[in-house]
């Protein structure tokens, strides 16, 4: 098999079939799952030998990492142009992992304000609470970030396109300022997608992908990785991640190994998709406003298309009436489904304000246009015509 350097030059639908592959005695076509936690010694000396120091394929215990999850770091951060990627149980032990990891007590932390729930918790609750100082700010402002930016910073964090009002934010500009600071930058890319990933292209040192999402793409399991810097996967986040116990199980690196195959397929058809959807509901009387961020209705699609040719698989709409009738809607819908996960290959309904962002304070919910009639479209792998005819009967009931 091609070596690391080798791989490096590959085009990228070619890394995610055959990146990182690791073959037993067998020469097995498809690649093997290893469902053990732990491994044998040949004698004890090579046993101590190997908690001193393992070699890139020696493994120690599955905590620590194993032959499948260690195919699946190098295939997903190889993709996404990092040196090296950690797997996680879920996209949310990721963001902790990382951020518990390279954070303590006295450093600073600047964010945008517009972050998924879990996040914010984790910013405000948990590492607030260790006396981490956290600082929000308007992630659309390139002033503020200017501002709150200082060498006092340690880490920045933000996401790429904002869950779930898609706000985009000028990567680059953030990313040059933090590192005249000597901050890292860490990204959230779960709805920028790994195919339509700028991150490492912006500067990010780290990207956080949940794997939850479009790697697995069919609502089966949920996962994470960090990927970044070599000295720092392996060297800080490994060091946490081992101890706390929030490495991804291998039968979940397996099917998400299977799933990163078809990735650009599926991700690149759905994202076409939404694009298309939202010119269909672009105008529709029953909405106030249509929103993906690389269509001309999104106020910042000049900034999205200088980042990404698009912007994932999701958009939102805004139904006229509040959240009676936007509730009319949703109960209308015959083909797209009611949940609160996105990026599967069903495409999926949420309404935010009383499900995924429902314990933000209505001050918050406010600041970031969460609003009653709020309603964020997954768009999956079904035929567009379909979804468009679902998406207009659905509206034609409010």
């Amino acid at each position: 098999m091609a070596d690391k350097a080798e791989q490096s030059s590959w085009k990228n639908r070619t890394k995610l079939v055959h990146g990182g592959t690791r073959r037993s005695q067998y020469n097995e076509v498809s690649e093997s799952v290893f469902l053990t936690q732990g491994f044998v010694y040949d004698t004890a000396a090579a046993a101590e030998a190997r908690f001193v120091a393992a070699g890139e394929d020696e493994f120690i215990y599955a905590r620590y990492g194993n032959p499948t999850m260690r195919m699946f770091e190098d295939r997903i951060s190889g993709y996404l142009g990092y040196e090296d990627g950690f797997a996680c149980a879920s996209g949310m032990a990721a963001v902790n992992g990382a951020l518990m990891a390279l954070l303590k007590s006295g450093d600073t932390v600047v964010a945008s304000r517009a972050l998924f729930g879990s996040c914010l918790y984790v910013l405000e609750d948990i590492l607030g609470r260790f006396g981490v100082n956290i600082v929000l700010v308007d992630g659309t402002d390139n002033a503020a970030w200017d501002a709150a930016i200082t060498d006092d910073t340690t880490l920045v964090f933000l996401e790429a396109i904002s869950n779930p009002t898609l706000e985009v934010i000028d990567l680059k500009h953030v990313c040059d300022v933090a590192h005249a600071h000597d901050a890292l930058v860490l990204v959230d890319d779960a709805m920028a997608t790994p195919v339509f990933s700028y991150a490492q292209a912006c500067g990010a040192d780290l990207s956080i992908v949940s794997t939850t999402k479009h790697v697995d793409g069919q609502g089966r399991m949920l996962g994470g990785v960090i990927c970044g810097p070599r000295d720092i996967i392996r060297g800080p986040v490994e060091a946490y991640m081992k101890h706390t116990g929030g490495a991804m199980n291998p039968f979940t690196a397996w099917t998400h190994l299977k799933a990163l195959e078809t990735l650009e397929l599926r991700v690149r058809a759905q994202a076409a998709a939404t694009l298309s959807v939202a010119k269909a509901l672009s105008g529709h009387p029953k909405l106030s406003a249509v929103r993906y961020p690389t269509h001309e209705d999104h106020p910042q699609h000049a900034l999205a298309r200088a980042q990404a040719e698009a912007a994932g698989t999701v958009l939102t709409i805004e139904v006229k009436g509040g959240k009676d009738a936007c509730f009319r809607f949703l109960d209308a819908l015959e083909i797209i489904i009611i949940s609160n996960n996105f990026a599967d290959a069903k495409s999926i309904a949420t309404h935010p304000a009383t499900t995924t962002h429902q314990r933000l304070p209505q001050t918050q919910k406010d600041m970031l246009g969460i609003t009653d009639g709020l309603v964020r479209l997954s768009v999956g792998l079904e035929d567009v015509d379909d979804l468009i005819a679902d998406l207009m009967q659905a509206l034609a009931q409010v």
